[in-house]
């Protein structure tokens, strides 16, 4: 699926320090737009252990009612299993793929005969099945001696795609929001000059000349991490503030909620200011990555937490899905968007967030339980009537060490599962270990008030702490057993997550493959005891003869 990186990271806030100077600076969004209902995807990369199979995929998006999709490539396997799970993809034309196909419009003409027309086509099983091509992936920063022929690639494989009739499919590139300059206040963003006249106005000339979106990767996590402070958390995360610390455009005097509207609202400026017209007119914005890492570096990554990305993923969902109210500039346009990503890729390499950007496990079982209700069900595993007990984020680590030793011992608590070899002993660390047994005597105590202080070391959350194969007391992917006398006790799953919506479809297999053996077996029993009969037979007749 070649490399990846999320980009914006480098120039995103070169203004934010004026931010909060007062109470009415600015802050980063920008909307989107497009034609048909706004709705939310979500993008799958590979580089997961044990990545499930093709078939597996497709009827786990099926289950979690995932409809829309982005590829990195145009795995041919993948793409066959999908045309059954009722999702649309995204496919991807890789990084290292640009030369050829912006080299060679026949290239670019075969390309499209075999990656896609065979699921494409009239005569295909899910002839809608592929929704848009994304051609590279933030060339501008991750593959800048590419550019040159980014541009000729897209309208290659653009004329090839109304060559076969299938020009509804449009063609874009993945641009990260790094190209925008000076992005806050949003009134006063405008594109990198060094790709405005060069690259970025006849991209979205063709953009506009063949109805194609304009394709960005946008990350509000990154605008936080680089503002030094300035950005107020809960602001990036779509969390209410106070009126008197909303931030406001001083050119404008619109107000902004949320650190994503603003991004696009300088997009849209920026867009305006080459004289294109995007959102209602003729170039749609549609953000084809956006998230929240769930694990980090604790130094160097502190707001990567379980807690953050379920926030901020969950109030994005319900922000596009459901609320659709566009942005400050575009009310009402409401960009769709694809949250990165479905699955943590452990493979990636780079920083400790790098792994640690997915909804689920490779196994199919969450990272944490997402507050989604209203959205038809899409990702449906809302956590509101459930909480936990973690190690707080703040707590000194003796305090929790000490907390720990008091639950596992006076406390009661069964911390089999944090000893070595056990499902919980990884991660080996202080907080892991202590937040199983915070949440272990938590659960024990009906979660009553202060059964989760220990001294200051405890928190309450709502994001599900499982993950891999510990399962947390209070979890979903618990099955309640009732017992005789009436109490109910709680079964944890093993470790091979049989909780998964994966395992349930693997083991119907595996049962199905076992009733066959047994009737192989069977059969071939019946045979060696009819052969066995017949030579005794045989034999008894010898003898009277």
């Amino acid at each position: 699926m070649g490399t990846r990186s999320r980009g914006g990271r480098s120039s995103l806030l070169l203004l934010l320090l004026c931010l909060h100077a007062s109470l009415r600076c600015l802050v980063s969004a920008a909307g989107g737009g497009g034609s048909g209902a706004p709705y939310v995807g979500v993008t799958i990369g590979t580089a997961v252990t044990n990545l499930l199979s093709p078939s597996d995929l497709a009827e786990f998006l099926r289950a979690e009612r995932i409809t829309h999709v982005r590829l990195y490539d145009a795995d041919p396997r993948l793409l066959s299993a999908l045309a059954s799970s009722g999702a649309t993809a995204i496919v991807g034309v890789p990084n290292d793929e640009l030369l050829a196909l912006g080299s060679s419009p026949a290239t670019a003409s075969a390309w499209v005969a075999r990656r896609v027309l065979p699921f494409a086509a009239a005569n295909s099983k899910n002839p809608g099945l592929i929704s848009a091509i994304a051609v590279g992936d933030e060339v501008p920063t991750a593959l800048p001696s590419a550019l040159p022929v980014l541009l000729p690639a897209i309208q290659s494989l653009a004329a090839a795609l109304a060559a076969a009739n299938l020009s509804s499919i449009p063609v874009s590139t993945p641009l990260p929001f790094s190209i925008v300059i000076d992005p806050f206040p949003p009134s006063q963003a405008y594109f990198n000059q060094s790709l405005a006249k060069s690259f970025l106005l006849p991209l979205l000339s063709h953009l506009a000349n063949t109805s194609a979106p304009l394709m960005l990767n946008l990350y509000p996590y990154y605008a936080l991490m680089q503002s030094g402070g300035v950005v107020p958390v809960d602001n990036a995360m779509f969390k209410p503030l106070p009126p008197s610390l909303e931030m406001v455009d001083p050119n404008t005097l619109l107000h902004y909620t949320n650190v994503f509207d603003a991004m696009l609202d300088a997009v849209y400026v920026a867009v305006k200011n080459l004289n294109v017209t995007t959102g209602g007119g003729a170039v749609p914005v549609l953000v084809t990555e956006t998230g929240w890492p769930s694990y980090g570096d604790r130094k160097l990554e502190p707001y990567a937490s379980r807690d953050n990305a379920n926030t901020y993923n969950s109030n994005l969902i319900k922000h596009v899905a459901t609320d659709k109210p566009g942005t400050p500039m575009r009310p009402g346009a409401q960009a769709s968007v694809y949250i990165y990503e479905l699955f943590n890729e452990d493979l990636r390499p780079g920083p400790v967030s790098e792994a640690n950007w997915g909804l689920f496990h490779g196994n199919g079982t969450p990272v944490y339980l997402l507050h989604v209700n209203g959205t038809d069900g899409f990702l449906g595993n809302d956590t509101t009537d459930r909480t936990f007990c973690i190690a707080a984020d703040d707590a000194d680590e003796k305090a929790v060490q000490a907390a720990m030793d008091w639950a596992c011992g006076p406390g009661r608590s069964d911390c089999t599962a944090i000893q070595p070899g056990e499902g919980c002993f990884q991660p080996n660390d202080v907080r892991s270990h202590a937040s199983f047994a915070f949440n272990t005597y938590y659960q024990s105590q009906g979660k009553a008030g202060g059964s989760c202080y220990f001294q200051g070391a405890g928190m309450v959350t709502t994001t599900d702490p499982s993950h891999d194969s510990c399962i947390f007391l209070g979890s979903k992917l618990y099955s309640n057993v009732t017992k005789s006398d009436g109490a109910n006790s709680t079964t944890p799953q093993k470790s091979d997550a049989k909780g998964s919506v994966i395992w349930r479809l693997r083991a119907v297999r595996e049962n199905g493959f076992l009733l066959i053996l047994r009737l192989l077996l069977s059969g071939m029993v019946a045979v060696i005891m009819t052969n066995s009969n017949w030579r005794n037979s045989a034999y008894h007749q010898k003898l009277m003869i």
